[in-house]
């Protein structure tokens, strides 16, 4: 009788570890949609890295504008301190280095002379080859890279206003303000110059400034708010566009894109896509990443869709940049693939540091620059 009551217990034990055990084994499982498994790298394109560097902190705040093109120097910005940090584009080699002292919120901005950043506790800096020129408070956050043209500064704020200042002294020039939306998308939003013309994005539409004394030309929506509450009705403009002429095109946060002509500040055209991230392309195609992964292409023109690539779905896409023939995005993973922008299919793979490119690849010169979130930066070149 003890023996039976021994096994008893013992066989309750087993059964209940075992189920114990497949629990956790579909606990632990992945959830949801899961990558797409990347096959052999076909290496049809020739590659190489010629150079490295490491910033001195991570790359976390929620831009995408990090990087400046500024002649032969790429400037960057990252770390606790507020560091920013100009490399030569063909060695690496660091040029100057200057810490803004504060987290740096937006940045950096650049006209190749000039270089302006915000840091979270709201202060505009502007530099001139590393050096301070000056500081001012804003009184509102700024999660847009400043906008350096025509030896000023222009600074689109979270609360939609929008302020110019004299880049060599910092003296405000002017403010513009568009007061509405209840919520604003923690990203950073459209401030372009296109001829003489400030190109802003306010909620779903982009809106013609002008530079010299901020009274607004013209509005053409994107997109439109909907829904039933300010969550719902959320509807924004996300860095990252295409200018061909006076047309620019952008990408309202999942939600549509479209092309505006912005002599006329007429929509030429738009349609639903459900994306996060900005569009990159030339004078004839957009190029864009939906928020599932997918790459897709279309006709600048009309919106016509090109193609659409699957082969990287899932896989947490940064912008991705277009360049020769190829349409460049990086992964969650430091991966950086090349595929065909003729029809998307994968020339090359490259690595970095395996931490996840944390914004858009961008050239310089003969270089392409690649930041990672561990403030890895890489050069390469084609072989």
């Amino acid at each position: 009788m003890q023996s039976r009551t021994i096994f008893k217990r013992w066989h309750g034990f087993l059964a209940g570890a075992l189920a114990s055990l497949v629990l956790l084994a579909c606990s632990s499982q992945p959830t949801g949609p899961q990558p797409t498994e990347l096959g052999p790298n076909p290496s049809l394109l020739g590659v190489r890295q010629v150079w490295s560097a490491q910033l001195p902190g991570r790359v976390d705040f929620p831009l995408t504008v990090a990087v400046a093109v500024a002649g032969d120097a790429v400037v960057l910005a990252g770390g606790a301190a507020g560091q920013v940090t100009a490399l030569n584009v063909n060695s690496g080699a660091v040029l100057w280095q200057y810490s803004a002292g504060a987290v740096v919120s937006a940045g950096v901005g650049s006209d190749g002379r000039f270089v302006a950043l915000v840091t979270q506790d709201n202060a505009l800096i502007t530099l001139d080859g590393g050096r301070e020129l000056w500081r001012v408070t804003l009184p509102a956050k700024v999660l847009t890279a400043p906008l350096v043209a025509g030896d000023r500064v222009f600074v689109l704020a979270g609360d939609r206003s929008v302020s110019a200042f004299d880049a060599r002294s910092g003296r405000k020039l002017w403010t513009d303000s568009h007061p509405g939306d209840a919520l604003v998308l923690s990203q950073a939003g459209v401030l372009v110059a296109v001829n003489n013309t400030l190109v802003v994005g306010l909620g779903g539409r982009l809106a013609g400034i002008d530079p010299n004394g901020g009274q607004t030309l013209w509005s053409s929506a994107i997109a439109s708010p909907r829904g039933t509450n300010d969550v719902e009705r959320l509807v924004d403009l996300v860095a990252g566009v295409v200018r061909s002429g006076n047309v620019v095109c952008a990408r309202a946060f999942q939600a549509a894109i479209g092309c505006v002509d912005t002599a006329q500040g007429r929509l030429d055209w738009q349609q639903m896509a459900v994306g996060s991230v900005g569009l990159h392309g030339d004078a004839s195609s957009l190029f864009g990443v939906e928020s599932d992964g997918r790459v897709m292409a279309w006709k600048l023109a009309n919106g016509q869709l090109l193609w659409q690539s699957d082969a990287l779905r899932y896989h947490q896409l940064s912008a991705p940049l277009v360049l020769g023939r190829s349409v460049i995005v990086g992964d969650q993973d430091g991966r950086v693939h090349f595929l065909s922008r003729a029809d998307g299919s994968l020339l090359t793979r490259l690595t970095t540091d395996g931490s996840a490119i944390a914004v858009t690849p961008v050239v310089a010169g003969k270089t392409l620059v690649v930041v990672s979130q561990k403030g890895g930066v890489f050069g390469f070149q084609p072989e």
